[in-house]
């Protein structure tokens, strides 16, 4: 039986052709599917206006009343207390209202306690016998070279120069109220502080023959050696 199709008619050789194609248009339709933009519909109205008849609230103004200020206080009163002219009070001063030129007035002579007190609470810069150091001198500028410790940060910064200290010597000789009236830093003021409040105690100076408190100034040199 001879075979009644041809052979150009025969399909299978374009098989993968076919194949291919289909691949294609599927993978482009569903690349468009991916593509594809859908927006929601939605109602566009415009809204309606409406008219508020509702009726506006009127706050009433009232009036703040001040109250007054409350009154005065009454002056206060001092109260004598009337006394007989036979009662003695004491230290009682006598005051003549009809003293003329010829009235001999009685000298007012200060007490003495007076006096001392205010003495011992003055400071003195300039008195008769000034205070000093037990030794001298010579007694002092030894203390110092011996006590005084060249403190390390100006000697690694090459700090020198001469610290100005001042304070007071009380009537027992004891040396308080230290301050720095010039300084040089790096710990040079603070070393002069510490060595002056640690000296002994000084021979007090004296004014009319007492002892009294005296402000002292002492310069200290500090002196790097090379």
């Amino acid at each position: 039986m001879e075979a009644k199709k041809s052979p150009k008619a025969n399909l299978e050789d374009k098989k993968t052709f076919f194949i291919q194609i289909g691949l294609i248009v599927a993978l482009a339709v569903v690349l468009f599917a991916f593509e594809w933009k859908s927006y929601e519909k939605y109602d566009s109205s415009l809204g309606q206006r409406a008219v508020d008849d509702t009726p506006e609230e009127i706050i009433p103004i009232t009036k703040q009343e001040i109250k007054p200020p409350p009154p005065k206080p009454p002056p206060q009163t001092t109260i004598l207390n009337i006394v007989d002219d036979d009662v003695e009070i004491d230290d009682e001063i006598e005051i003549d209202a009809e003293a003329d030129d010829d009235t001999e007035m009685m000298e007012y002579i200060p007490d003495d306690d007076d006096e001392d007190e205010i003495a011992e609470m003055e400071i003195f810069t300039v008195v008769e016998d000034a205070p000093s150091f037990p030794g001298g001198d010579e007694a002092r500028i030894k203390y110092l070279q011996n006590n005084i410790k060249y403190p390390q940060m100006a000697r690694e910064s090459g700090i020198q120069g001469t610290v100005y200290i001042t304070f007071v010597v009380e009537r027992d000789g004891k040396v308080t109220n230290v301050k720095i009236l010039r300084g040089i830093g790096g710990g040079c003021d603070e070393e002069a502080i510490r060595v002056i409040e640690k000296m002994p105690r000084w021979h007090a100076g004296k004014q009319r023959g007492k002892p009294v408190r005296v402000q002292f100034n002492m310069p200290i040199k500090f002196t790097l050696q090379g």
